[in-house]
């Protein structure tokens, strides 16, 4: 896949992407006029007058957008995964609210599994449903409508946090993954169309989006361990929680609206309606579904990257990772019984997944055609038997524990985040960059599957994983 002399210029010509050695990705919106309208995108070279004329980004409010609807697209499901401690007390016997003792049973020890394939299976039909729509449906109507369904589960399960479920425990476990399903459906659909929309901005713009999604991680993580220090037991602490996720929902729906009044935004809104036009009057045959052949061809090796990346996570985080106890067990400090996962698996894996994610902001390499790239995403899977030798509880199997200092988790897990805001953003944000304009938000939509596929499967293979310590 690597591109040489001659090849390299050819094979850029129909698309957005400018390799780092020839023009700068960090600022395309200021070139795009003389370098990468001229020289690149001949459907740029259309508005080429146009196109040094953009508006200039006010604030960075369109950064700050995408970065907070990034934020909003992952923030569901980080939400529901860290908190342990309160998905713990409500599939317990344990009734003593302000209790952080975990009580082992099935459905508690199993559970960050079993939530695993609840989101990611519907995300995969979802986000297949979201190709078949993307030129049926307008992206405001399908973001839109993803985000109040997602209100309304986050709306759902904070009135359940105060209802008393300790008699039907099964019935709430059946409901929480419903809501999963639903609420992870929805996320999928939202984050493919931002993700597809995002395709026709300048990389940066991809970029926030990406980084916001990591933010959201790191947020939730924070409320998380907030909560529990601040909150007097475990349902009072729950119900901040999700209501900060409300609120931040409710934010994001702000924050879309805004996006077509500013000027930045709605040029490149504009000049990505008036590319599918065009492409669509020189093609009298044209049907509403993208055709897939033309993305795949310039993306199959960036797609099976992103879902390479992607499922070693997910076997790992959270089934694996939040499983993991301090080797120096003792009930009365605090650090041990109650900070020690939310500190060193969510938050400390979701800063690392943030700062991975932000470096690509400054350095894009491998580039989208070199053999690198592949070969360092397949070497991440030494990391899952490192985790697997961690002090991970409880152990039915695999009772020797080979890396038994606190130490190891934590410098696991700084390399599982790292690596995958790295290694994940890198090829999202060069797919919809490789191909023509006009396909650039179905190709959003195509990454967005592989991610998503990478997850499905990834959540499936980390229940025999555990099962299998």
């Amino acid at each position: 896949m690597r591109m040489e002399g001659n090849q390299s210029l050819k094979s850029s010509l129909n698309s957005s992407y400018v390799p780092p050695d020839t023009s700068s990705m960090h600022d395309e919106e200021g070139s795009e006029g003389e370098d990468v309208g001229s020289d690149v995108s001949p459907l740029l070279g259309r508005h080429k007058l146009a196109a040094r004329r953009s508006p200039d980004d006010s604030y960075n409010m369109v950064y700050i957008i995408f970065f907070l609807m990034g934020i909003g697209s992952l923030l569901p499901w980080n939400f529901f995964i860290t908190a342990k401690h309160y998905w713990l007390y409500k599939l317990s016997n344990n009734t003593s609210a302000a209790s952080h003792e975990e009580t082992h049973n099935d459905l508690s020890d199993y559970f960050e599994s079993y939530l695993a394939i609840t989101s990611t299976v519907p995300s995969v039909l979802c986000l297949i449903l979201n190709y078949l729509l993307v030129n049926r449906f307008s992206s405001q109507v399908r973001i839109l409508v993803s985000l109040f369904l997602i209100l309304m589960v986050f709306v759902l399960t904070t009135v359940l946090v105060k209802v008393d479920m300790s008699c039907c425990r099964m019935q709430f476990f059946g409901v929480t993954l419903a809501s999963v399903a639903l609420m992870s459906g929805a996320s999928n659909i939202f984050s493919g169309s931002v993700f597809g929309i995002s395709g026709h901005f300048p990389m940066r713009i991809s970029q926030a989006l990406i980084s916001g999604q990591a933010m959201g991680g790191t947020i939730s993580a924070l409320a998380s361990i907030m909560d529990l220090a601040v909150a007097s037991d475990v349902t009072n602490s729950a119900l901040f929680y999700f209501l900060t996720a409300d609120v931040f929902i409710l934010i994001c729906i702000g924050t879309y609206l805004l996006l077509p009044r500013l000027d930045y935004s709605r040029y490149y809104m504009e000049m990505a309606a008036t590319s599918n036009n065009e492409s669509n009057s020189q093609n009298s045959s044209s049907v509403s579904v993208p055709p897939l052949k033309p993305i795949l061809k310039k993306t199959w090796v960036l797609g099976l990257c992103v879902f390479y990346v992607f499922f070693i996570s997910i076997m790992i985080f959270p089934a694996v990772s939040s499983g993991i106890q301090s080797v120096n067990t003792d009930p009365k400090n605090p650090w041990t019984s109650t900070y020690f996962v939310p500190l060193t698996s969510f938050l400390l894996y979701n800063v690392a997944d943030f700062c991975g994610r932000q470096t690509t902001a400054w350095l894009q390499v491998p580039g989208p055609t070199s053999r690198v790239l592949p070969l360092l995403v397949i070497l991440r899977t030494v990391l899952v038997p490192l985790f697997v030798w961690c002090n991970y509880q409880p152990r039915y199997h695999l009772h020797n524990v080979l890396f038994a200092n606190d130490i190891f988790p934590v410098i696991f897990v700084c390399l599982l985040g790292l690596s995958n805001g790295y290694l994940g953003t890198l090829p999202m944000i060069y797919g919809p960059k490789v191909v023509p304009r006009e396909l650039a938000e179905p190709a959003g939509v195509v990454m967005s599957f592989f991610l998503t596929l990478g997850l499905a499967v990834g959540s499936a293979v980390s229940v025999g994983l555990v099962h299998c310590i």
